[in-house]
């Protein structure tokens, strides 16, 4: 059964050879799992019960996640086509599951290291090329907004009226974002400057390159690194870390879990909750000063 199916993967859903491959690996090392533990029964075969203690098998030999998920579709595919060609009855496979892969604790910069950074930001020099560099940092950490809702923000999307700026996220949801004292003081002078560099012929788009194009996913992440070189403790240098430690920074000053969630785009409370990780040791610092029990340990 198992070339039989390699070849319908291959010649029926002309899947890549790199697939073909893997699924072959997957299905010939099951068949192997099966023999070591003399269980007799031909692959197509087997039970619900055989193919969940392969997986905890694999886990409790700390094969990663990705890979038994992999597996576990590999699976799920060679069962499907069991049952479509007749020779089993019912998919073992119907109530397996993919694992959950744990959640990582995204990475930030601690606020005192960025401040002194944002800072140094100021002494750029105050042509176009330096205020647009500075504005492109300033945007990403004082408003949390995506790398890609950067690139397609335009000037009419700021309100400099009411100091807020409105973005087009995922699935076009709108939503406004404040623009604190900086982003207020800065987004006039780099727009006059853009103005002077380009003669009034500017880009709709309010981030553009040194030839006034609109910007694009590597120019922006390009500019960010460059500026981020600097923290030599931070692996991580992508504008995304700007927007975890825009979340951080306001989750350890005590803004509420919710407020966060809607000024980052987020469709569920889930996605927001992994900063409060980040936050644990902001929050022992509150417990320390704020619970009597802890003030009692402190002075013992």
């Amino acid at each position: 059964m198992i070339k039989d199916f390699l070849r319908y993967m291959a010649y029926e859903k002309r899947l890549s050879q790199h697939t073909i491959i893997s699924y072959e690996n997957d299905l010939n090392k099951f068949s192997l799992y099966l023999q070591e533990n003399a269980i007799e029964t031909p692959v197509h075969l087997v039970s619900p019960n055989e193919l969940r203690q392969w997986i905890i098998y694999l886990s409790e030999e700390e094969m990663a996640i990705t890979s038994i998920n992999r597996k576990i579709a590999c699976l799920k595919s060679f069962f499907k086509f069991c049952l479509k060609r007749g020779t089993i009855e019912k998919d073992p496979t119907e109530k397996l599951k993919t694992l959950k892969k744990p959640k990582r604790v995204p990475k930030f910069i601690p606020e005192d290291q960025l401040n002194h950074f944002l800072d140094q930001l100021s002494h750029l020099p105050e042509d176009f090329q330096g205020l647009r560099d500075r504005l492109i940092l300033e945007l990403l950490y004082g408003t949390g907004i995506r790398r890609a809702e950067l690139i397609e923000l335009k000037s009419e999307q700021i309100d400099k009226k009411n100091y807020t700026v409105r973005v087009r996220g995922k699935g076009n949801k709108i939503r406004l974002i404040p623009l604190n004292s900086t982003l207020r003081e800065l987004i006039p002078r780099y727009e006059e400057q853009k103005l002077i560099e380009f003669s009034g012929n500017t880009c709709e788009f309010l981030i553009v390159t040194n030839s006034g194009k609109q910007s694009y996913p590597t120019f922006i992440y390009k500019k960010v690194k460059e500026y981020l070189e600097i923290f030599k403790t931070i692996d991580q240098k992508s504008p995304h870390i700007l927007r975890h430690t825009f979340a951080t920074h306001l989750l350890n000053r005590g803004a509420d879990l919710n407020a966060i969630k809607d000024l980052l785009g987020h469709s569920s409370l889930s996605a927001t909750q992994v900063y409060t990780h980040n936050s644990i040791g902001k929050l022992k610092d509150v417990f320390n000063q704020a619970h009597p029990k802890a003030e009692e340990d402190i002075h013992k």
